[in-house]
């Protein structure tokens, strides 16, 4: 009897031990990734490590199991995670976008990285009951978006659905994919334009300029939504009334990033696209903006290099 005892106690031990070490790591995960900012890490392996770490704990957490099928949007579906957790539920949808922009550098690693965040933000959206209800009976996505109000859910839904759709634009033109990519970000900017640095701005910048010219490419309204972001650039943003929106703008680095690769480098301005990018490039990383900052000077140089060939 005292042996059975003290096995029991060991289980029950056992169990509030792994409870503990799954709140700690909880814990972590959503103080890693703070509401409206950038995850907090650095571009290195031990960031990497640490977003991989808190993907785990944040699916943990919402009740994923190692039979969960990551790639089937009925498996998101099914899930039944309560209200209270939406927010867990955006961190997720959040650092799979995060860490197939920045660490995945395999095609198909980032494409199974985007679709994951892609899901997982069309879950959140769907955790909305008016959203849900107003998808069903007016088989409407662009209805639905349209009354939304969390910020996060459109914004990161729209980050990795967009990148994902990169990799077969053919194919997201045919599924009619841009109007719904389209009706989230500029809700996400509706709501709140200054949610993850501006990154609505970025955003619609990148989408009118990574267009191919037969399917709706339109330079000037790129620049119409980078200018916003932009300091010092007069003989471009002159017209802007309103620019900079933020006079700390050139502190995000990728602010200018977007605005050489998606506009100047598509105008063939290349003197100009390479003094954008050499400024970059001369900038601190600082501790402001720690990951993209480093990361978007790893882009600017790839895109110098190229720029480097036209001048």
């Amino acid at each position: 009897m005292v042996k059975k005892i003290g096995f029991l106690l060991g289980i029950v031990l056992l169990v509030a031990g792994s409870a503990a070490h799954a709140d700690e790591a909880l814990e972590a995960a959503i103080a890693l990734i703070p509401d409206g900012g950038d995850v907090a890490i650095r571009y290195d392996d031990a960031g990497r490590v640490a977003l991989q770490e808190a993907i785990a704990a944040l699916e943990g957490a919402v009740g994923v199991t190692a039979s969960f099928n990551a790639m089937s949007e009925d498996a998101y579906t099914a899930l039944e995670i309560p209200v209270e957790k939406k927010s867990l539920v955006n961190k997720l949808s959040q650092a799979y976008y995060t860490l197939g922009d920045v660490f995945l550098h395999t095609a198909d690693g980032a494409r199974i990285a985007f679709e994951k965040g892609q899901l997982w933000g069309l879950k959140s959206l769907r955790m909305n009951p008016a959203f849900a209800q107003i998808e069903r009976s007016s088989k409407s996505f662009l209805d639905a978006v349209k009354q939304e109000t969390d910020v996060a859910a459109l914004y990161w839904t729209y980050g990795n659905w967009a990148r994902k759709d990169e990799f077969d634009i053919l194919g997201a033109v045919f599924r009619n994919d841009p109007p719904k990519l389209l009706a989230l970000i500029e809700r996400a900017l509706e709501l709140q334009p200054s949610y993850i640095n501006y990154g609505a701005y970025r955003s619609l910048a990148a989408y009118y300029g990574s267009l191919p010219p037969m399917f709706g490419q339109d330079l000037p309204r790129a620049l119409s939504y980078i200018c916003p972001v932009l300091i010092d650039e007069p003989q471009y943003c002159a017209a802007c009334a309103t620019c900079p929106v933020d006079p700390d703008a050139n502190e995000y680095l990728e602010n200018r990033l977007i605005f050489a690769q998606y506009y100047l480098m598509k105008k063939g301005h290349w003197q100009e696209a390479a003094r954008v990018l050499r400024g970059i490039l001369a900038e601190p990383v600082g501790d402001l903006h720690p990951l993209y900052n480093a990361f978007d000077q790893v882009l600017a140089q790839e895109l110098l290099t190229e720029v480097e060939k036209h001048l």
